[in-house]
């Protein structure tokens, strides 16, 4: 029972529905009534080198199905475990166990089968607007609500069956899908933007910090290279250790120490930086956590911040170096260094002599370290820049789902057809 004070909340033109408020001109339905859900075989597969794509509960995530991924099966695999049904073009793959209630949208004309804990929902109508209404609010509190198990929870074909969907008009349901679409169509091409731009970087960092291409002016004085025991580098650049460039000490706080409100930035073991209300340093520094994801996570700084006593604290750099040029070689080529020289554990770490024996190549001249990471400090704020505006179409699409996936904005009024 729906209370009085609840029903005088209720705009005019709205209902109460059991999982939520809707227009009144729209219905709720079962998806079991609407669609036709395929389970997958509960069958172990064998996997091939190459063949026929399989879904697993791992390649389901919220968008395009991407198939470039999965593990492969036989000939003989896929006709087993598509005797049921295989799966075609604007289908709905979800997933049933682990990461549980997540579907994806199946774009493309590529034969695939089904692993296991998944299933196919075929729809009776529209199938964008069935697969985002599966990713709104009302849905996801019915699929928390239907799923069981204490630890690894999972979700029965029953539960899938028996979630209610809200129903618009057919003309509603495409005007909402084709919104929706258009949206993701913008988040799939800036993501490709990203991808491209971090491509081109890629790119621009193996040459550029390896003096294979060589900036102006710095190109017109450039006579030859010389072998090293990092490669070949230009003659006049030099391989020079860490340790003769910068002073390199952990820093000396404490998860407990971290505020959520800090006014100082405080380095810790991950790509997060949080909070802290003091700072033992004030100057331009490269942080590099000492265990965990070794090698694989940089920061760059010039101010006051805190770091963990498990932080590597890189600063008072000399005069002739520049902290920017040491800060992205060490993104390129410091990863495979630690690896090769952590300390093997429950948790990998590294000493203090993996950082101060790490060699590097620079230009001698100090002009050219700094145009070189100026270039890559402008494709880096490119990239950032990209993905602010990924960050926000995002929200905007939450936003939209939530306005258009509960009829509180309409794209149609009213309509019988």
């Amino acid at each position: 029972m729906v209370s009085n004070a609840a029903q005088q909340q209720i705009p005019e033109g709205y209902k109460q529905t059991e999982i939520g408020v809707f227009p009144e001109d729209w219905g709720l339905t079962q998806i079991s009534k609407i669609s036709h859900v395929v389970d997958s075989l509960h069958l172990t597969p064998t996997f091939s080198v190459d063949g026929y794509a399989m879904v697993r509960v791992a390649d389901i995530k919220s968008g395009y199905l991407n198939l470039k991924t999965t593990l492969k099966v036989s000939d003989g695999v896929f006709k087993e475990f598509t005797r049921n049904y295989q799966p075609k073009k604007d289908d709905i793959v979800l997933s049933r166990v682990g990461s549980y209630g997540v579907s994806s949208y199946v774009n493309t004309d590529e034969e695939f089968c089904m692993g296991q804990n998944t299933v196919v929902i075929h729809s009776k109508i529209s199938s964008k607007y069935l697969y985002y209404m599966l990713n709104s609010v009302a849905t996801w509190q019915q699929i928390e609500d239907g799923s069981y198990g204490s630890g690894y929870k999972s979700l029965s074909l029953k539960n899938i069956n028996e979630l209610h969907i809200p129903l618009a008009k057919e003309k509603e349901q495409t005007a909402i899908s084709n919104a929706l679409s258009d949206v993701d169509a913008l988040i799939t091409s800036l993501e490709k933007l990203i991808a491209k731009k971090r491509a081109i970087k890629t790119a621009a960092m193996q040459q550029l910090l390896t003096g294979k291409k060589r900036l102006p002016p710095f190109d017109q004085t450039h006579t030859g290279y010389k072998q090293t025991e990092l490669g070949e580098i230009p003659e006049d650049w030099e391989v020079v250790e860490l340790e003769k460039l910068a002073h390199v000490r952990t820093g000396s706080m404490n998860n407990q120490d971290k505020v959520e409100d800090g006014v100082y930035p405080f380095y810790v073991r991950s790509q997060n930086v949080e909070r802290i209300n003091s700072y033992s340093y004030e100057c331009e520094a490269i942080l590099v956590p000492g265990e965990g994801n070794i090698g694989n996570i940089f920061h760059y700084v010039n101010g006051r911040f805190d770091a963990h006593q498990r932080v590597y604290v890189i600063r008072q750099f000399d005069e002739e170096c520049s902290a920017k040029y040491i800060f992205y070689y060490m993104n390129e080529t410091f990863g495979r260094h630690a690896m090769e020289n952590s300390v093997k554990a429950t948790v990998d770490s590294l000493r203090l002599p993996t950082f101060l024996g790490y060699k590097l190549a620079k230009p001698e001249r100090l002009e050219e370290q700094m145009a070189i990471a100026a270039v890559l400090t402008d494709m880096d704020k490119e990239i950032k820049e990209v993905k602010q505006r990924l960050n926000k179409t995002q929200q905007l699409k939450q936003g939209m789902m939530q306005e258009l996936l509960t009829g509180k904005t309409r794209l149609i009024t009213k309509t019988t057809s």
